[in-house]
């Protein structure tokens, strides 16, 4: 049974993905600070974590050695940013940089960059012996355009820069990263926020996980090391479906 990791579990991307990974017949691995309440199958192994504490990631590590001396697929999704966008009554998230709160830059490039890095890293000790692996960075939009704010853009464009360099130093090794853009996830805060949004080419949170498990069995993964994919265009490409049977349309940098 192929096994896998996904960091920020506990809601949102990463809760979809291991549910979908789940599914897919994964032994999956979900961690978050909050993950013993997230809503997922019981089959999905828990470890509370806090990725901003390096301490907790080798903890993690050292649970899947305990488990199992392969791993397969690792996704990226721990993230804070989208925390905490009003504040004593104000509308905080598109402030210039210089009035921008500092926990921001904690949570975007802390709990967001900083820790995809340390679990990549660990993990790439646990794949390069193996050679072979895929290690999914969820990225955005935001790093080839001005998206909501300055760290936002910041942080996705060095998530995409950052799995760019790991890919040619895991190329050798038979190991492949990539940064992956969902498109509008209908996650919990923005089903919360609906009756303001259009969510008609929307996507549910186990859309993703659907696409990573086809991007790992797809014959074609190699040639895809260091790239940025769009998940709907993936979708598309390997013949993917939402759970309600849709094919959302892929955005592009002009109607992201």
């Amino acid at each position: 049974m192929p096994f896998a990791l996904v960091t920020g579990a506990s809601r949102g991307v990463g809760r979809g993905t291991a549910v979908a990974l789940a599914d897919a017949g994964y032994t999956v691995v979900a961690t978050g600070r909050s993950i013993a309440r997230a809503a997922l199958p019981d089959a999905v192994i828990r470890v509370p974590c806090d990725h901003t504490r390096d301490e907790d990631t080798d903890a993690v590590f050292a649970r899947i050695a305990s488990i199992t001396s392969s791993l397969d697929v690792v996704v990226n999704s721990a993230w804070g940013g989208y925390e905490r966008m009003m504040e004593n009554g104000a509308f905080t998230w598109g402030l210039p940089f210089w009035e921008q709160p500092l926990h921001r830059w904690t949570s975007m490039m802390d709990a967001g960059v900083r820790a995809a890095f340390m679990v990549s890293a660990r993990a790439a000790r646990v794949m390069v012996p193996g050679r072979r692996g895929l290690i999914v960075n969820i990225s955005h939009w935001a790093a080839q355009k001005r998206i909501g704010n300055t760290i936002y853009g910041m942080a996705k464009a060095a998530t995409d820069k950052m799995t760019a360099d790991m890919a040619r130093e895991l190329d050798a090794h038979g190991v492949t990263a990539v940064s992956l853009y969902p498109g509008m996830v209908r996650t919990e805060a923005v089903l919360a926020a609906a009756e303001w949004l259009d969510l008609s080419n929307s996507e549910s949170p186990e859309f993703i996980g659907r696409v990573v498990a086809a991007l790992a069995q797809d014959p074609a993964l190699r040639s895809r090391n260091g790239s940025v994919l769009v998940a709907a265009g993936v979708a598309a490409e390997l013949g993917v479906i939402d759970v309600d049977g849709r094919r959302p349309v892929p955005l592009t940098l002009a109607t992201a």
